[in-house]
């Protein structure tokens, strides 16, 4: 059966839910419209435990970590990322959190039902989902346990407005490739409700394209699905369902073209030159073959003009407007971020709303959130010699700052706000850890 919020979904898209913001957790957030100055938060305090630098006044607490018995009797897996919080009632939050493992580099898992195992075994790939219950005020772990198996390297995702997660995989690998390894294709996005009690049904949404997905966002007021990919010459996707908020009914995929514009990525290899704050219109043609098993969907698309852009990656929802990062895109291959608005009439139009001057300043920004003080927060995903990655404030304005300092050899990812603001929660990626971080937040 369809859930109660997904029925209510259908019932009222493109009316009372034309008003709806998804913010970190499918709530309310402020628009990107009035400019601020500088650092919005202070100076980041040196912690004592080594793990996360904070502004004075703000503290965490690490709520799930890599081994952690989970109640269905397994660890808590490793490799932390996309992350979405929701209010399932009850005074209870869920996070489901991603989990980008591979075959190759985490053991298989007895565990059922599962989208793909090894061979013809029973042992579930090791990607896929887990799902965190808390109490809303304590934020107490009141339940963890996998929420979905078998699946390979799954990056980022989106909430819906319907209270599930878009869990994307990050991998194109077909069972031909494996020689028998794989049974199955993979390059899906999967529904992951955020009340499940356990292991849900694995089913692909293969109508929404076979493809290197990173991130995805839900329009409220059309159940209209963006998409992001993680290529150097990545496109960017929507999915326009048959029926909104049932996306495994089917429905229409398509890629962005923008006018007078194709290659995005600011570099001066390609010697394009994006302007910031200008925005540009933006049509959209439609793909065919999207289970693409030549896994060639963005080469045919921009073969037919869809735009380039270097390496999509987290993409977010506010108030009629979305924000994606492409993270090693601009002249200084440090990173850009696009915004991006769809329109009821005339075309949609699509901005380079930020780009980084340097490293010092931002660097690989991947997964991102809007904020409900009206800022992006995103998480770095740089590695060097040394790994020192940042949760990167962004001002409506288009200014950049420290919100927080990662300390350990790693990257904070799955950024994302409790339904009432008053937390952010965020991954380290490896070894796992998931913290709650709360402070005296900005005002919008």
């Amino acid at each position: 059966m369809m859930p109660t919020d997904r029925r209510k979904f259908l019932a009222l898209t493109g009316t009372a839910f034309g008003g709806i913001l998804a913010s970190g957790c499918a709530t309310s957030a402020a628009p990107l419209a009035s400019a601020s100055v500088g650092s919005r938060v202070g100076s980041l305090q040196p912690d004592p435990a080594g793990v996360l630098d904070l502004p004075p006044g703000f503290s965490y607490r690490v709520i799930s970590r890599l081994g952690d018995m989970m109640d269905d009797g397994e660890g808590v897996p490793d490799a932390a990322d996309g992350m979405g919080c929701f209010d399932i009632g009850g005074g209870k939050i869920a996070l489901v959190r991603n989990h980008e493992l591979r075959p190759d580099r985490a053991d298989p898992v007895a565990v059922s039902p599962a989208y793909d195992t090894i061979a013809r075994s029973l042992l579930a790939l090791p990607g896929g989902t887990s799902t965190i219950i808390l109490d809303a005020e304590t934020l107490e772990v009141e339940r963890q346990y996998r929420s979905l198996a078998g699946t390979i390297r799954n990056c980022a995702g989106g909430v819906t407005p319907w209270n599930t997660w878009l869990t994307c995989e990050e991998n194109t690998t077909t069972a031909a490739e494996t020689g028998g390894q794989l049974n199955k294709d993979h390059g899906y996005v999967f529904e992951v409700p955020a009340d499940s009690s356990g292991l849900v049904d694995p089913v692909p949404l293969a109508a929404m394209g076979r493809f290197n997905h990173e991130a995805a966002c839900v329009d409220p007021r059309t159940g209209i699905v963006y998409m992001t990919e993680d290529r150097g010459d990545s496109l960017f996707y929507r999915f326009i369902p048959d029926v909104p908020g049932d996306l495994a009914a089917g429905g229409t995929l398509q890629a962005l073209v923008m006018e007078g514009m194709q290659d995005t990525r600011n570099s001066e290899d390609n010697g394009s030159t994006l302007t910031a704050r200008v925005p540009v219109p933006a049509t959209w043609i439609t793909l065919d073959n999207v289970e693409a098993p030549d896994d060639d969907l963005r080469q045919r698309g921009a073969d037919r003009g869809a735009a380039i852009f270097a390496r999509g990656e987290g993409i977010w929802m506010g108030d009629g407007e979305m924000y994606f990062t492409a993270t090693s895109g601009g002249r200084a291959g440090e990173g850009q971020i696009f915004r991006f608005m769809p329109r009821a009439e005339g075309p949609d139009l699509i901005e380079l709303f930020y780009e980084s001057p340097a490293a010092s300043e931002y660097s690989y920004g991947d997964n991102l959130v809007v904020s409900p003080f009206g800022d992006l927060v995103v998480c770095e995903d740089q590695y060097g010699d040394t790994v020192d990655n940042y949760l990167r404030g962004i001002t409506p304005a288009g200014e950049a700052y420290p919100l927080a300092r990662l300390r350990l050899q790693t990257e904070p990812a799955g950024a994302c706000f409790s339904p009432d603001g008053r937390t952010l929660f965020v991954n380290a990626y490896s070894p796992t850890m998931t913290l709650a971080i709360t402070g005296p937040w900005p005002t919008a």
